[in-house]
């Protein structure tokens, strides 16, 4: 049954470290190499519109179309790589298992420089349709997957087409943490899951490099930088009382390029400026709200009250 009503006009105040404002979740989609592919042996290749809109017939294979993917597998990974390095910044790598089983020597680097792996999906596709069978089957090569090839398993998930009804029992009952295929709140929350309660860690959409998918013309970094920004000073303001989280999705093969990529270099230094961010993985994100319940909202206004008084 749907949820419309979250939180509500009272959401809950979780005490993030060092007491922070907003928690900021950087993730890369690492995708390149799971797309539906010809060359990979599927029937079809991906069918998206790439530089202007131009598009490949998906029933034949396109090198052209491959290569717009090979850019971020071979250029736009290490670029995030090394800028998150000059920070000391960590992040969550949503990775899809097949797209890390062909470029090995990325999956070492993101463990060797403290990142997240979160498993998305082994290709890249969601299991909307799936029988509870096979979508199982579908979380397990994944996670075998990736840690042979990486040597971690992951505790996150999140896939491209999003989730079925028995999805998030699977993931309980295969071990996960938490689920980020949601974009209904600001903040974690739980859900039922079965007979257990299961963690999920949103989303979203607006902060996204997605806008640049198949069309210069829906912005620039400049454009993608005041986007990043606002979220962030909304988010510190409203933070002061019910601190917040945010996420900022960057696809290697389209955030990766230069134009992109410069637009969120900026952002990091002027996050990095202000009072009050936390810079974290989603599982610690995920880890931190378990380990730290929140404080509903009524709670921390009569504490306050009764120290007025005092």
């Amino acid at each position: 049954m749907r949820d419309l009503i979250g939180y509500g006009e009272n959401p809950p105040v979780v005490t993030w470290p060092h007491g922070a404002k907003v928690a900021v979740s950087m993730v890369l989609n690492y995708e390149e190499g799971a797309e539906s592919s010809i060359e990979a042996g599927d029937e079809r290749d991906e069918d998206v519109s790439i530089f202007g809109g131009w598009s490949a017939d998906p029933s034949r294979r396109s090198l052209m179309k491959e290569s717009f993917f090979e850019y971020g597998s071979r250029v736009g990974i290490w670029r995030y790589l090394g800028m998150f390095r000059e920070y000391s910044i960590p992040a969550t790598v949503m990775a899809c298992g097949a797209a890390l089983e062909r470029n090995p020597e990325a999956a070492r680097a993101i463990v060797r420089d403290g990142h997240e792996i979160c498993a998305h999906g082994y290709k890249w596709r969601g299991t909307v349709g799936m029988t509870p069978a096979e979508e199982q089957a579908e979380l397990r090569k994944a996670l075998a997957a990736i840690e042979t090839v990486s040597g971690v398993k992951p505790v996150g998930w999140y896939v491209r087409e999003g989730i079925t009804e028995n999805t998030r029992a699977l993931l309980v009952q295969e071990g996960f943490l938490y689920d980020s295929n949601s974009y209904a709140d600001d903040l974690p929350y739980h859900v039922q899951a079965g007979s257990s309660k299961h963690l999920v860690v949103p989303y979203s959409g607006d902060t996204n490099d997605a806008r640049f998918w198949g069309n210069g013309s829906l912005g620039t970094s400049e454009d993608f930088f005041n986007v990043l920004k606002d979220t962030l000073d909304c988010l510190l303001i409203e933070g002061e009382t019910v601190p917040k989280m945010m996420s900022v999705g960057l696809h290697l093969r389209i955030g990766g390029r230069p134009s992109v990529a410069h637009g969120v270099r900026r952002f990091l230094e002027y996050a990095l400026a202000q009072d009050g961010v936390w810079f974290a993985t989603r599982e610690d994100i995920a880890r931190w709200w378990i380990e730290h319940p929140p404080v509903p909202a009524d709670a921390v206004r009569s504490e306050s009250a009764f120290e007025g008084v005092a």
